[in-house]
């Protein structure tokens, strides 16, 4: 069921009176490929109920929303951390900086950044909120969260006809039973995340 627009009545009630940005990522608990962030401003007055928190839409609704959000959005921008780059400075840390990434590509400095989950590290100058569950209670991380996972499906679809044996066009890269059996199979990929549980709880990589 979509939310509608009363649900995020917490967002009116910051009566922000400047640019606010909500920041999401995608793609976090995927063995393999980039991890994925979006920034997006939306004017203080967009309201629409088909914006919703990614997870809870399916495929159609999210590209349909996507396109909504792009239409309306004051701004937007979509950034990611490689495989190499999460294994070297850890899952959390690159979530962190592909958002930051996101966030400079604004073509529209905001004034307030809204943060889905707990943690932030950034060297950005703007204040920031971190909202655990931000995607269900801010229209904004709701917007980020659904660009987000929209891009990251695209581009690992994309690396799935490179890589078809390890069925990314369906799993996405996350770590299903048949992703994991074609990592024994055929071993690993240049885009595994080497520092991931790639094979099952049994066998750490």
């Amino acid at each position: 069921m979509l939310r509608t627009d009363s649900s995020f009545l917490k967002e009116k009630e910051l009566n922000f009176s400047y640019l606010v940005c909500g920041c999401d990522e995608a793609g976090r608990g995927c063995l393999a490929g980039s991890v994925f962030a979006a920034a997006v401003i939306l004017p203080s007055d967009f309201h629409n109920q088909e914006i919703n928190d990614s997870k809870k839409l399916s495929a159609r609704q999210r590209q349909a929303a996507r396109k909504i959000i792009e239409q309306n959005a004051i701004a937007f921008a979509i950034a990611e951390c490689s495989n190499e780059e999460i294994d070297k400075i850890n899952i959390l840390r690159a979530s962190c900086l592909a958002m930051e990434r996101a966030i400079i590509q604004l073509n529209t400095k905001p004034d307030w950044l809204l943060i889905d989950g707990n943690r932030f590290y950034t060297k950005l100058d703007i204040p920031y909120n971190c909202v655990v569950h931000g995607d269900a209670t801010f229209i904004s991380i709701a917007a980020a969260s659904i660009l987000a996972k929209t891009y990251r499906d695209d581009y690992i679809e994309a690396l799935s006809v490179q890589y078809p044996q390890y069925h990314w066009d369906k799993n996405k890269a996350y770590p299903t039973k048949e992703h994991r059996a074609a990592i024994r199979k055929f071993g690993i990929s240049p885009l595994h995340r080497r520092t991931y549980n790639l094979y099952g709880q049994d066998t750490l990589f």
